[in-house]
């Protein structure tokens, strides 16, 4: 069955993984039941590539951000960079991603300082905020508690039931992606259940994390449809019912 209105509230067209077919793929999204794209980036640069992205197709929009992983390098006036990207360009409609990784061996304190930093710059700009949070929920929650931005989504939750409570405290969003579809997601399927329905988005991480059955192959937007489908049935619902109520909790989140 094909399903229209589908919102990916994260992507990353800008991956190589794309360069052969990008502009064919993404041409293509529409016709395959695709409303809107928000395009993660990582650092200045693939914040910039989104940027190109949103002007080039009308669905796409950006969010601009350093990621964790990419504070090797960075730029003194980044925070300057990120604040002109998002107040010149009306497509930008998050500051993201943003946060902390401490699957990978990158010291804390530099993750801890540049997360803080983008979160009083979400701040000033009144901005979105899409958070990475990978093995660092502790931190994470304690930032958050800290500095409590208006809107905040952490994208591909990976946190427990238990941490959801203290989330969905904070008035903040979860987006879910391929994850839930997965042989042994229990804790996902669990997360499911619990969520309430107008605090959760749909999401790829494109090219990463495609649904069961393409689980290891190259993901894209139009594949929310599995994902949409196994959350549909983990909640009793219809899964068009189920995309077109993330979509709207999308389209409010970002003002688009």
């Amino acid at each position: 069955m094909s399903y229209n209105n589908i919102f990916d509230v994260h992507a990353h067209y800008d991956d190589e993984k794309f360069n052969e077919d990008r502009d064919e793929l993404l041409s293509s999204l529409p016709s395959l039941g695709v409303k809107a794209v928000v395009n993660a980036s990582v650092d200045i640069a693939t914040a910039k590539k989104a940027i190109e992205f949103s002007e080039k197709y009308p669905f796409m929009y950006a969010a601009v951000g350093i990621h964790p992983e990419n504070l090797e390098g960075l730029e003194e006036n980044y925070l300057n960079i990120l604040a002109d990207l998002y107040e010149s360009n009306k497509k930008v409609v998050a500051i993201g991603e943003i946060g902390l990784d401490y699957y990978w061996d990158i010291p804390k304190e530099p993750q801890l300082k540049v997360f803080e930093d983008q979160l009083k710059l979400a701040l000033e700009l009144d901005a979105p905020v899409v958070i990475h949070d990978r093995e660092a929920h502790a931190d994470t929650m304690r930032i958050l508690k800290k500095y409590t931005p208006k809107k905040v989504l952490l994208h591909c939750y990976s946190g427990s039931k238990e941490m959801l409570k203290e989330v969905m405290k904070l008035g903040a969003f979860i987006s879910m992606g391929g994850v839930v579809t997965f042989k042994n997601a229990r804790v996902p399927v669990e997360v499911c259940e619990a969520v309430p329905l107008e605090r959760l988005f749909l999401e790829t991480d494109c090219p990463y994390l495609s649904p069961v059955p393409f689980r290891g192959k190259r993901n894209s937007s139009e594949k929310i449809a599995f994902t949409a489908e196994k959350i549909a049935e983990i909640k009793g619902m219809d899964t068009q019912t189920l995309i077109d109520i993330c979509t709207k909790n999308a389209e409010e989140f970002f003002g688009i």
